[in-house]
């Protein structure tokens, strides 16, 4: 079952990001690096609640 997800950054603690992901495949908590436009530079984003 894919569930939507969001991705907040470690920095700023900023939302930026929504995505999907398979629950079953991966139970874990993503994290990606992408750029935020808070901090004006490619930053960690974690998976939130």
């Amino acid at each position: 079952m894919r569930v939507r997800i969001t991705l907040a950054c470690t920095e700023c603690k900023q939302r930026n990001y929504n995505t999907m992901k398979e629950k079953k495949l991966h139970p874990e908590r993503m994290e990606n690096k992408k750029y935020c436009p808070f901090c004006k530079k490619h930053t960690n984003h974690k998976e939130t609640k």
